[in-house]
């Protein structure tokens, strides 16, 4: 219990800051229903926890030791990144959807994969970070603190997806076309911010 303890806190306190995820699940609480909202959080979850058990168990390090595969990650990444905050400020923006507003699911899962996974920082940090932490704990409970992250992420994302579309219902249409435009442009700057790295890296 000490060791799922751990990671519990220790995952809340990794994805809590605003961040790429964050604002994906946040935007999808808003434009679609609460049932919609709850699947969008639920699926950014089921990509966060798959990271979280591959940075624990060492795949950062492969990103670190293959650069070339830094570099298309990172290239791929900037560019969608950079598609999905475009899409953002283009969006038109009405009043809350009903129960029967329409959710992409295709669109939504690679949303999820790529704010998630396409975020080589996430994958180097969260490597250094799980992986000190698995050195540290004792072969037979490491699990245990990794199954306390993976909680962390659950209650964190749908926790943020249910809130955010219970208060959702306060925001019209306008405040939620201002928010658009604000994620929107956070997006775009980090899927910039990205291209940036990748030319750092090559040059």
């Amino acid at each position: 219990m000490q060791y799922f303890l751990q990671g519990l806190l220790m995952g809340l306190a990794y994805v809590a800051p605003i961040g790429m995820q964050n604002l994906f699940v946040i935007n999808g609480a808003l434009a679609h229903s609460r049932k919609q909202a709850l699947l969008v959080g639920l699926t950014v979850t089921l990509f966060d926890v798959a990271l979280a058990f591959s940075c624990f168990y060492g795949i950062g390090a492969i990103m670190d030791y293959y650069s070339g595969l830094r570099a298309l990650i990172l290239f791929c990444g900037s560019l969608i990144v950079t598609y999905i905050g475009v899409t953002l400020l283009l969006a038109k923006t009405e009043n809350k959807p009903t129960e029967g507003a329409v959710l992409s699911i295709r669109k939504m899962v690679v949303s999820a994969f790529v704010v998630t996974w396409f975020n080589p920082q996430a994958l180097i940090d969260g490597t250094m970070m799980l992986g000190a932490f698995r050195v540290s704990l004792p072969v037979d409970d490491a699990q245990y603190f990794i199954i306390g992250v993976a909680f962390a992420s659950l209650i964190w994302f749908t926790g943020l997806a249910l809130v955010v579309s219970y208060s959702g219902n306060l925001i019209k249409g306008r405040t939620l076309r201002y928010i658009n435009l604000v994620c929107g442009i956070i997006i775009i700057l980090y899927g910039l911010g990205l291209m940036l790295k990748l030319i750092q890296l090559v040059f």
